[in-house]
């Protein structure tokens, strides 16, 4: 079964865009996002198959946001469902920290 994710190979998608000398993260919230995978990942809430399966069910969204907006994105899915943190607690922290992850 094909997702939004699997358009690896498929043509009439143009050209990929290779920039040149591109940093390993365009942006500091990047690089928090990626330094966050182990310590999460270790505290045993989700396996790798897990995680990869949360950013395929991202939908239509996959094709509108980066590489590490997935990742964030899985995050949030996998801990929210294994009951690691609410909901409600993510959307606050998110507020708190509006602006601060550019």
């Amino acid at each position: 079964m094909n997702g939004v994710h699997d358009l690896g190979g498929m043509h009439g998608l143009g050209p990929i865009d290779i920039e040149q000398d591109e940093p390993v993260f365009h942006h500091e919230w990047e690089r928090r996002v990626f330094g966050m995978f182990l310590p999460v990942f270790a505290t045993g809430a989700f396996n790798i198959d897990e995680f990869r399966h949360a950013i395929e069910r991202m939908g239509p969204k996959y094709l509108a946001t980066s590489y590490y907006e997935h990742w964030l994105a899985a995050f949030e899915t996998l801990l929210v469902e294994k009951g690691v943190i609410s909901a409600d607690e993510f959307a606050a922290r998110r507020v708190a920290l509006a602006g601060g992850m550019n």
